[in-house]
Parts: structure tokens; sequence; C-alpha cells
């Protein structure tokens, strides 16, 4: 319908996102960027997203200027990727790629507002899964183009060069986004047409949202506005139960297993390893293939079997597959046979991540009393951000002592995690929100 060609505008955004999620770490190592300094700049990208959504939602929520804080925040995209391409400064690719992810997370709010606009209320949860369709597909299609622009230009131009050209398309990409959201967006509605606050986020709690992600950015930080913006602490403390704030302890150790992980990767698949841009790009694409293909088959399992056991199996698997990555590099000595099995690797991280996204929200929705759900959900959002930039951090420090440790560490995090949630799981019957007296 013509009201929706904004999307189309958004998904071409997106897919300037999708391509320098990898790009610029990868640009990053090609300038020298050490696994300390590679980690703190995952750390921040991680990190980023939060105060970006929650300044921009508050904003969108009192003044109603949806279209022009979209525009200010792809404006800001566009300055970040060219401020990156056009220094080899690491401390300078840090701030670029931080200003990147805070105009993403900053869009996520205000996009959410923007698609309930014209809809009623029961129609909001369909148009979330729209919105979150073109984002999906888009940052996929950033991931292929990242793959077919850096397989085909770093032989003659040379990988840095081929890098930073593409660094200049993402940029003019997103710059072409935000022309043509400027002729598509809708108007901003007057104070009678606009969505209640409060509906939008009561809706966003009931909606499922299971996009197609970059492992190198896994939160949501536009839920993080709309489940906790009328979050009152003492009141979230005295209802949160024993065994939700245990998940939560989980999701932290899950979370800094992940960061530590991610965020050294690309120099281990670039250095270490000796890939080429392109081949780090296919392993990225099919490890996000492998979520988008299971998402639907992971959530019918979980309406089927307990979410819990799901998603410690899940997190058994990464446990295992983060060190197999490091195991298989120094001890497959043929080079086309230890790509295809990283390869085999990356597909079932993909796959893994698939059953621990869709089930992290049952586990939480189960565990929270009914007054406190959607907070509860905001909660995961940030908790697991945070714990996703310490890691990246701690990743960085790790993988200069040595990859094999980095993700050993990082298995043993996330085996951690996998141990804390089958303890919520053993103590939750007497714990659940019907049983507890807390439950509102």
């Amino acid at each position: 319908m013509a009201s929706d060609r904004w999307l189309y505008a958004w998904a071409l955004a997106s897919v300037a996102l999708g391509a320098a999620s990898l790009l610029v770490p990868l640009y990053f190592v090609s300038i020298g960027g050490g696994t300390l300094m590679l980690g703190v700049l995952a750390g921040v990208a991680a990190a980023a997203g939060a105060p970006g959504a929650l300044v921009f939602g508050r904003v969108a929520d009192r003044t109603g200027k949806r279209r022009a804080l979209v525009l200010a925040a792809l404006g800001m995209a566009v300055v970040g990727i060219a401020g990156v391409s056009l220094t080899e400064s690491e401390w300078l690719v840090v701030a670029g790629n931080g200003l990147l992810w805070f105009a993403a997370g900053a869009v996520a709010p205000v996009l959410t507002l923007l698609v309930t606009v014209g809809h009623l209320e029961r129609e909001w949860p369909g148009r979330f899964a729209a919105l979150n369709r073109y984002q999906g597909w888009g940052w996929a299609g950033g991931l292929v183009l990242g793959l077919v622009w850096t397989t085909a230009l770093s032989g003659p131009l040379g990988a840095q060069t081929a890098q930073r050209t593409l660094l200049w398309v993402c940029a003019g990409t997103a710059g072409l986004a935000a022309l043509l959201a400027g002729g598509w967006l809708p108007a901003d509605p007057g104070d009678a047409e606009r969505p209640r606050p409060s509906r939008v986020a009561r809706a966003v709690a009931r909606a499922r949202r299971l996009p197609v992600r970059s492992a190198t950015f896994p939160v949501g930080p536009g839920r993080l506005y709309w489940l906790t913006r009328r979050t009152r602490p003492r009141d979230l403390r005295s209802r949160l139960t024993p065994a939700l704030s245990l998940y939560f302890v989980a999701v932290v150790a899950i979370f800094v297993g992940f960061g530590i992980f991610w965020g050294p990767l690309p120099l281990y698949l670039s250095r270490t390893l000796s890939y080429d841009s392109g081949t780090v790009f296919a392993l990225y694409l099919v490890s996000s293939v492998g979520s988008a293909v299971c998402y639907g088959g992971a959530g019918r399992l979980a309406e089927r079997y307990d979410a819990s056991v799901l998603q410690a199996a899940g997190l058994l698997s990464r446990a295992v597959l983060h060190p197999a990555v490091a195991v298989v590099g120094f001890s497959v000595s043929a080079a086309t046979l230890s790509l295809v099995t990283n390869g085999v690797v990356f597909v079932f991280i993909g796959v893994a991540w698939a059953v621990i996204a869709v089930t992290a929200a049952s586990i939480v929705t189960r565990l929270a009393p009914p007054s406190i759900r959607g907070v509860a959900l905001g909660l995961y959002t940030a908790v697991s951000g945070l714990a996703n930039g310490a890691g990246s951090v701690l990743g960085g420090w790790l993988g200069g002592q040595g990859f094999l440790l980095a993700f050993g560490v990082a298995g043993a995090f996330v085996f951690l995690g996998a141990v804390l949630v089958t303890v919520v799981w053993r103590r939750a019957p007497q714990d659940s929100p019907e049983q507890s007296p807390l439950a509102g």
C-alpha cells in the first residue's frame, strides 16, 4: 500500500546497517586494530543503542516530531559511516561506529510509533512484524552486499580499499534512504491522532520480535524504551521473584559469554585464519540465515515443550560451538576443510541463537508477575545489552592472550548460564508468578 512506501526506505537503510555491522570491524582490523581495541569497538557499539532509544523515544513521545527524528537518526548514521571511512585512527573509528549504533538504536522506538499510524490497535502486532520483516531482510541483504563487494574487489583494489569503498556505498545507501524517507514518511499526526504510548508499550510487550539478526549486534534497544518507559525501580524490586532474579543472573553470564566470543572474532578470522573479507561475510551470513530459517520452528517447539529446557539445550550447544571455532582453526590444517567445517559450525551457532532468542521472551513472561511483565522484558534487553558490551571488551583482552583461551572462556560463561537456566527450571514450579505472593 502507498502509505507503507517508507518501509522500503527503512529496508534500504537496514542494508547499510547490515553491511556496516561487520564491515567496520573488518576495516578496523585492516588499519591495524588490535584485539583489545576491537573488543572496545564492539562493546561501545553494543552499549550505544540503548541511550539513543531512550532519548529519541522520549522526545518522540513528547513532541510528536517523528519525521524529523527519523531523518536526524539516518543523518547521524551517514556521518558515522562516512567518518569511519575517512580515518585510520582507532579511536575515531570507535567513535564513528558508536555514533552509527546510537543512531540505529535511536530510530527504533520512533519507527515503532510510525508503523502504528492509521491502524487499529488490534493490528499493531502485525504492523510490528512487518517492520521487522523489512528490517531483517534488509540487514541480510547488507551481508550479501558485503560478501559480493569484498569478494569481487579485494583482489584488484586490495582489501582495505575495497572495504573503504564499501563504506562509501553504505554511507550513500543510508543517505538515499534518508532522501526517500523524507518524501515517503507519513506526516506527523496531531495530538488527537497519536497512538497512546502506553498502548504501544503493551502491544510491543505482546508482540513476538523475530528479525534476522547480526550476531555482532544482538540487542534490540528499541524494545528497551517501550518496555521500561514507566519503570518504577522500587516497585520492580519488590516484585522480582527469586527465580526471575536468578534468570537475570543467567542472562548476564550468557551475554558476557556471547560478547567474549563475537568481540574479537573478526580479527581471529581475518588475521589468524587469513580468511579474506568475503569469506568472513559469508560465515556471518550463514549464521544469520541459520537463525532466520529456524525462528519459526523454534517458536513451535517452545509452544510444545518447556522453554527453559529448550534454552538450556541451545546454550549447551553454544558453549561447545564457541571454542569449536578455535579448535577447528588450530587443528584442521587443510584450508578448505577448515573453512567448510567452520561454515557448519556457524550454521549451528545461528540455529542455537534462534532457540535462545525465541525462548527468552517465554521464560521472562512466565517468571515475571503479570504487573511487571513488560518491564521485565525491557530489563532483559537492558541487562543483555550491557553484559554483551562488557563481554566484548573482556573478549578483546582475552583474545590478546590467545583465541583458544578467549573462546574457551566464552563457552564457560555460556555453560554457566545454561546451568543457571536449569536451576531456574527446577525451582520455577514452586516460584512461578501465579503462586508467588508478590504477584499483582
